[in-house]
């Protein structure tokens, strides 16, 4: 089945809450499967391009995360952190993330049994084992808590690990945080709130079932990587096989049998080989003209592993030497051009190529637009691109 790169765009842009708003940001994190939240400020900043003008924005975001709980922060795909509504956060968990927990775990006892400082831990698993019961227990106890409370409440957190010994780039580093995040990727605690604004990089931690009563659904990992990987065909479909693995992070085999539990149909997409669901085979109707300002590593931006159906000759510009985007600007499904935000709380623009003169005019309203709602708020994006430093006057 030939699938054209105009019915990819259209599918991008009414799927993803761009053509036409989503009404809530569940709706919003739904559409694109999840929010990427490695950098707090993408949350706001990609639930502000999806949701309709006049949005309290900030206010949704922390009621669905922080009151209602509908929506959570997770550890999952690739390692990455995301938001996402806690069905698929059970998908995450038991599909991705219970693998990383084995990997992470490996190593960190490797790392507390060889390069610990002053001396090495003797016994690193039981260590481990016995220091995460005691900050988990020490959690409930306080209900909530900061990294530096738990390692309070418990002194072996300031173990301390001496990396990359006899390096220009060596440090010396207590465990605290890879022991959080292990509990973290176990699926036993969540991160809360921030502390400070919602740029804030640093949460408070909860126990996971105090945080969602009961937890997260506990699922067999195979059924968990099908359905995940139904959802992302629905959202990012059609699409080649390879980039569903590199958004999963996933094994090949791991892949092929997510896939392989799926009724799939295969696409010809422009002569590329690809996959589409068969109960997603009518064509999505052409959407009416449309422009949005995404930010920097945004879900939609960030779903493909082979980008230049939307991304065309921009790469070098848009995305840092790791491969992370900076904030874009988008036009009936392509990218046109990046932007920044300014010291001075100016949106500034560049347009990589011409979308021409009512689509730029829409664009330059939009930039308005975001620059009244950040208002004094400045944001500057964790990882920095060549246009991003250009346009912002950051170097």
């Amino acid at each position: 089945m030939k699938i054209s790169l105009a019915q990819r765009r259209a599918r991008l842009g009414v799927r993803h809450g761009l053509a036409a708003p989503a009404t809530t940001v569940e709706d919003a994190a739904a559409g694109v499967v999840a929010l990427h939240a490695t950098d707090p400020a993408s949350v706001y900043l990609a639930a502000w391009a999806r949701t309709p003008a006049g949005t309290d924005i900030v206010g949704e975001v922390e009621r669905a995360l922080y009151e209602d709980r509908t929506l959570v922060r997770l550890l999952g795909m690739r390692r990455t952190v995301f938001v996402l509504d806690v069905a698929t956060a059970a998908l995450a968990q038991a599909g991705c993330a219970a693998d990383i927990a084995v990997r992470q775990r490996k190593l960190l006892e490797q790392h507390l049994g060889t390069v610990g400082h002053p001396a090495n831990v003797e016994d690193p698993p039981r260590w481990l084992a016995e220091v995460a019961v005691s900050v988990e227990k020490a959690l409930r106890a306080r209900g909530s808590a900061t990294a530096q409370e738990l390692a309070h409440d418990e002194p072996r957190l300031r173990q301390q690990l001496h990396m990359a010994k006899g390096k220009p780039y060596a440090a010396i580093a207590n465990v605290t945080s890879r022991v959080l995040f292990q509990l973290a990727v176990d699926g036993r605690i969540v991160r809360g709130r921030p502390r400070g604004s919602w740029l804030s990089t640093q949460y408070v931690w909860a126990p996971l079932d105090g945080w969602l009563p009961g937890g997260l659904p506990e699922l067999p990992a195979a059924e968990a990587r099908a359905e995940l990987a139904r959802r992302w065909l629905h959202a990012f479909g059609p699409a080649p096989a390879s980039d569903l693995r590199w958004w999963t992070g996933w094994t090949a085999t791991q892949t092929k049998q997510a896939l392989a539990a799926l009724d799939t149909t295969e696409a010809d997409l422009d002569g590329e080989p690809g996959l589409v669901l068969s109960d997603d085979l009518d064509p999505v109707a052409e959407p009416e003209p449309w422009v949005a300002l995404l930010p920097a590593l945004d879900p939609t931006a960030m779903g493909w592993s082979a980008r230049d159906w939307y991304v065309g000759p921009h790469r070098a510009a848009l995305f840092d030497r790791s491969g992370n985007i900076g904030p874009t600007v988008w036009a009936d499904g392509r990218v046109v051009g990046a932007w920044a935000q300014r010291p001075s709380g100016e949106i500034a623009l560049r347009f990589l190529e011409d979308p021409g003169r009512e689509r730029k005019a829409a664009v330059e309203a939009e930039a308005v637009r975001l620059q009244t709602w950040l208002g004094e708020t400045r944001v500057v994006p964790k990882f920095r691109t060549p246009v991003e430093r250009e346009l912002s006057g950051g170097g």
